[in-house]
């Protein structure tokens, strides 16, 4: 079978395709044909860790210590990217009970990786559910990871119908998907994203969109029952006065300044720190599904390209020109 093999850290090019043995199933595995993945924020910094330096690891040092560890200090110990697909299932082990051949199923890899092939062997018990009915491969290939990470985070806040949210980084794979959940749970949205993605970030129903290359949101009159600052690019010292009285500034990457921030603000005033790590499941996957299947949560694709053209999508992707989701079509 075909996959995406890279050997050596570096820019796009290293993604090669290469000719390697299809899987076979375990007994609680299930073989994947993989039709469509994507690029995504996780994809670039696997790709390329050994040039990510602890300050520019948006969490802990200890985090980037554990990536270190996982991912490779001078060569990648995973050597097959994408951490999102969608298929067929083609065939399953004996002991498998939840999937059975035929199935058209989507799911969420994370750290583990390796849909950039044909083919795909995972456990059962992955974070794999049936694909929604109303979605295309491709489009059911670009949900999984930004959509149980927005959900999962959004949870923890408990957004009530009414209030005001502003997402910061509102255009990325978790920023769209936290877009249209707290829209779909009430609440007034605005997004913040630069000047490309100002139609994208609308189209995803957000009530008012800032650019921030022409506007520091921190400097509007509005106030805010939750600023979802998605890469932590602002702060909360910046952010507090936007907030209302009980108000909560909530991180998905956050510094160890960002954990102690939470630590006081949770014994001291009104105004909330909240950081979060989201690490995925199945019950969040088949949530995201049913918000899908009911017109709550929608794909907008920018780009496709052939699994043979992965380098020229990863570098459209790094240098900012997104416009939606990238997908990577598999042919077989």
């Amino acid at each position: 079978m075909k996959a995406i093999i890279s050997t050596k850290f570096g820019p796009p090019e290293v993604l090669q395709l290469k000719e390697v043995s299809k899987p076979s199933p375990k007994d609680n595995e299930i073989l994947i044909k993989v039709f469509a993945t994507s690029v995504n924020y996780g994809d670039l910094l696997a790709r390329n860790f050994k040039e990510i330096t602890p300050r520019e690891f948006n969490m802990p040092f200890l985090f980037w210590l554990f990536g270190k560890i996982y991912f490779g200090f001078t060569k990648p110990n995973i050597t097959r990217l994408g951490n999102e697909f969608a298929g067929e299932i083609e065939s399953v082990g004996k002991d498998v009970k939840l999937f059975r051949p035929d199935d058209r199923v989507f799911g969420y890899l994370g750290q583990n990786m390796g849909a950039y092939a044909e083919y795909l062997c995972i456990s059962e018990n992955s974070v794999l559910a049936l694909m929604p009915n109303n979605m295309t491969y491709e489009e059911a290939a670009v949900v999984p990871y930004g959509a149980i990470m927005a959900l999962n985070l959004l949870r923890k806040v408990n957004i009530k119908p009414g209030q005001k949210v502003l997402i910061n980084g509102a255009s990325g794979g978790i920023g769209s998907a936290a877009v249209q959940i707290a829209k779909h749970l009430g609440a007034e949205v605005t997004g913040v994203c630069g000047t490309p993605r100002l139609k994208f970030v609308k189209s995803l129903g957000a009530d008012k969109v800032i650019d921030y290359i022409t506007q520091d949101f921190t400097k509007n009159d509005e106030a805010y029952d939750l600023i979802f600052d998605i890469l932590g690019k602002s702060s909360f010292s910046r952010c507090k006065s936007l907030l209302t009285q009980n108000g909560r500034y909530l991180l998905s990457s956050f510094k160890m300044k960002q954990l102690l921030q939470m630590l006081w603000t949770s014994m001291v005033g009104t105004k909330k720190v909240i950081c979060a790590l989201a690490p995925g499941s199945i019950e969040d996957l088949i949530s995201v599904k049913e918000l899908i299947e009911s017109g709550k949560i929608k794909a907008i694709i920018d780009r496709r390209y052939p699994l043979e053209q992965i380098a020229n999508a990863h570098r459209y992707v790094e240098n900012g020109h997104k416009k939606g989701n990238v997908v990577i079509a598999i042919t077989h």
